[in-house]
């Protein structure tokens, strides 16, 4: 997957999700997907590489940085939180789409019950590749 297939990936996927809104509080170069009017996914260039920020429970990002040599801590995010991820060997539409639905339900679950778009337990449960 290219850099720019990986950005196109990840948005599409980011607007397909319900009550996802992109924004763009950091400048032009910075698109910041929210649900709920917190963030679950940031994309951007860092020095010339395309990347995409995820939000991640914290032993699924160790277990993903293990795996995927693609995969790092948050760029300029909380390192335990917080995933980067880089176009790479491994790096394929579904492991990018798995990932910003992960990122999107662990913030719809830290969601007030009432302003949540979706159920976060049972969303997109269905999809998930086994690792």
């Amino acid at each position: 997957m290219t850099g720019p297939a990986l950005h196109t990936t990840a948005a599409d996927c980011a607007e397909e999700l319900p009550g996802a809104q992109l924004e763009h509080p950091f400048g032009p170069d910075w698109e910041v997907y929210k649900v709920g009017g917190k963030v679950f996914m940031l994309m951007t260039e860092v020095p010339g590489r395309p990347v995409v920020i995820l939000k991640a429970d914290p032993d699924e990002a160790h277990a993903l940085r293990q795996q995927y040599s693609h995969i790092t801590p948050g760029y300029h995010m909380n390192k335990k939180h917080w995933i980067t991820l880089e176009n790479g060997e491994g790096v394929d539409e579904e492991l990018v789409r798995e990932l910003v639905t992960d990122s999107y339900r662990l913030v719809v679950a830290h969601l007030p019950r009432a302003e949540r778009p979706v159920d976060p337990h049972t969303y997109g449960a269905g999809t998930r590749a086994a690792r």
